[in-house]
C-alpha cells in the first residue's frame, strides 16, 4: 500500500499496488527458466559406442578399392572401367570362403557420390565386411 498526498494537505491511503517491480522480477525469472530448461531436459537414454582405433591388418585376401579426387575407381592398383565392372569383380569374390574384406580408400577431395557408389556396389554384391581407411592422427589419440 502507498500513501498519496492530496492538494488540500490530507493524507489518503492508496489501495493499489505498484506492479512494475513485480513484472521486472517475473521477466527475469522467465528468461532464466527459458535458458535453463533445455539444459535440464533429459533425452532418451542410449548407449553410444566407444571409439576404438585399431590398426588395419593387411591380409592377401583383403581387397583395396581406391577412389581418387576425380572420381576414378581403382581395384588393387588397377583402374576399373565403370561401376558395372566394379560390381562384377565384387560378385566374383563374394562366394569365396572366408569372404574377403573390402577396404575403401577415398581421397579427401573426392565427391561423396563417388565413394557412395562404391559402397552401394559392395552392398549389392553382398560384401559383408567393408572398411574405410583413413590417415592416423599424429596426436596419438
Amino acid at each position: 500500500m502507498a500513501i498519496q498526498f492530496s492538494e488540500n494537505g490530507e493524507d489518503e491511503l492508496l489501495a493499489s499496488i505498484n506492479t512494475t517491480p513485480l513484472v521486472d522480477v517475473m521477466l527475469v525469472l522467465l528468461i532464466i527458466f527459458l535458458i535453463t530448461v533445455p539444459v535440464v531436459t533429459h533425452t532418451i537414454p542410449v548407449q553410444l559406442p566407444h571409439e576404438r582405433n585399431q590398426p588395419t591388418q593387411t591380409r592377401p585376401q583383403n581387397i583395396n578399392v581406391s577412389v581418387d579426387a576425380d572420381g576414378n575407381i581403382y581395384w588393387s592398383q588397377q583402374k576399373v572401367s565403370g561401376l558395372a565392372d566394379l560390381q562384377k569383380r565384387m560378385l566374383a569374390v563374394t562366394g569365396e570362403q572366408p569372404q574377403p574384406e573390402v577396404h575403401i580408400f577415398g581421397d579427401q577431395n573426392a565427391h561423396y557420390q563417388a565413394v557412395g557408389e562404391v559402397l552401394l556396389a559392395a552392398q549389392r554384391a553382398g560384401i559383408q565386411k567393408i572398411g574405410f581407411i583413413t590417415e592416423p592422427t599424429s596426436g596419438g589419440n
